[in-house]
């Protein structure tokens, strides 16, 4: 007979069915349902972002019942991983909900604001709707404040990482640091008989704020994220140094330096080397604003946090210097400080979101910048295709914003280097600990999974690009 949990062995045949709702072939909507060991857990329930068609998913039925699942496990607190939670409430969901301390409170301030933003959107769109008499075309928000009240009740005592969670008679699941975002993990199902690793997302080994992930131990399958699968990112000097040219030069030219960025981790990444960069005057000094609420709120918590740090931050950490918070900073949370900005012609550093400029304060200051030949708009973060953030990298000579053409006179710099997301050698590394496990992409986009694909078969290895709503069995 088999031993007790944690050894793996052998003695029946491998039984397990993985169903990707979302991050199928695609970059976004993170959603996955594992049957193992007569138990349905569900890893992530994330939002579709991107292009209104990719948008529309979100309204889509689950291609499960809600009420039929033993247990949701969530990996960290991006809204593609857990948007759709207060949806999969309203649907019948009653079980619990598994996640770290940092990814609880960072879900509760996504899922607030993303409750208060469909509402806003919708009461906006009822009131255009009316004067044309169209107002039952308009759908209703997918969920709303009540709706996200009820899906931080089903959340439990946080997990602690490294410490195995009983889930049904044989079947535990860990979490372990990813290295992705405040709080982030990569899971692992196990039984006596088998093992399932989910890495949600993983983060790049050359954060300057994140430690590295851990590795896996040797498993069957394995779900693997695949965003930066096709490159691999600029050390964490060069990255640096890029980022001060940048700056430099940008401040030089005496105009307006929009950098549009996530409010979870990329935000805190440019406030700490803004920090570094004016501290040691390697940068003029100049004032930096961050314009985004709920960045202001994820810093502050990145303030209370220490244990997953590099060890030149948390030492910071420890002595109470704040690592994020230039000596020129501004906080502008209120409407009325964010549009004051648009007063400021030139000698300013704003920070806003979004980080894919789909939407947010950022919008606002393109609009007010973006034609002014003196301005800089500098990009750290990934622009997902059919976004207005990709069409600016591309070269767009005039986009859209707010119903009015606006010319793209200003300068346009991408640093990739600041990417919280695992690249080709961190991806390969973290996979080779599985050893043989049969391997399923997921999160990325399809010509980048099938060039990963074609590099882990080089190798040997099994893969397999789910598709959307297919389950997978082995």
């Amino acid at each position: 007979m088999c031993g007790a949990y944690p050894p793996l062995c052998r003695e029946r045949s491998l039984l397990v069915e993985i169903l990707s709702n979302g991050a199928a072939r695609t970059v976004t909507g993170s959603c996955h349902l594992v049957t193992l060991d007569d138990r349905r857990i569900l890893i992530d329930c994330g939002f579709f972002q991107g292009p209104k068609e990719l948008e529309k998913r979100n309204r889509e039925p689950f291609p499960f019942e809600a009420g039929n699942l033993d247990a949701v496990l969530v990996t960290h607190g991006h809204l593609d991983h857990v948007g759709r939670l207060p949806k999969l409430v309203r649907e019948g969901y009653r079980g619990p909900i598994y996640a770290t301390r940092a990814t609880r409170e960072i879900a509760e301030i996504i899922l607030r604001d993303a409750a208060h933003l469909q509402r806003e959107d919708y009461q906006r769109a009822l009131r255009k709707a009316r004067r044309a008499g169209r107002e039952s075309l308009i759908a209703p928000p997918l969920f709303d404040e009540e709706d996200v009240r009820a899906t931080l009740a089903l959340f439990r005592e946080p997990v602690e990482f490294a410490t195995p969670l009983a889930l049904g008679r044989t079947l535990h699941v860990t979490f372990q640091p990813a290295g992705h975002v405040l709080g982030s993990a990569w899971i692992e199902l196990a039984t006596p008989h088998l093992r399932v690793t989910a890495s949600g997302d993983l983060g790049n080994r050359e954060s300057a704020l994140q430690a590295p992930a851990t590795l896996p131990r040797e498993c069957d399958v394995v779900l693997i994220e695949t965003t930066y699968a096709n490159r691999n990112h600029r050390s964490r000097e060069a990255t640096r140094e890029e980022f001060r040219q940048v700056v430099t030069a940008a401040v030089a030219r005496g105009g307006n330096v929009l950098i549009p960025s996530f409010a979870l981790e990329r935000t805190q990444q440019v406030l700490y080397q803004l920090r570094q960069l004016l501290e040691l005057g390697e940068v003029p000094r100049v004032a930096v604003y961050l314009d985004s609420p709920m960045a202001t709120k994820f810093t502050k918590l990145y303030q209370t946090c220490k244990n997953e740090f590099r060890p030149e931050v948390e030492k910071l950490l420890e002595e109470g210097d704040d690592p994020f918070e230039p000596e020129t900073l501004s906080y502008t949370v209120s409407t009325e400080a964010s549009k004051a900005l648009n007063e400021v012609k030139g000698g300013a550093i704003i920070v806003a979101g979004s980080g894919m400029m789909t939407g947010g304060r950022i919008r606002h200051h393109l609009k007010h910048n973006l034609w002014r030949q003196e301005a800089s708009l500098v990009v750290v973060g990934y622009q997902a295709s059919g976004t207005l953030g990709r069409a600016l990298v591309d070269g767009a000579k005039r986009v859209r914003i707010f119903g009015e053409t606006i010319a793209v006179r200003a300068r346009i710099h991408t640093i990739g280097g600041f990417s919280a997301h695992a690249d080709q050698d961190d991806l390969l590394r973290w996979l080779k600990a599985s050893g043989n496990a049969k391997v399923l992409l997921v999160h990325g986009e399809e010509a980048v999974m099938e060039g990963f694909q074609g590099l882990l078969e080089g190798l040997g290895r099994r893969v397999i690009l789910p598709r959307p709503d297919t389950p997978v069995a082995f």
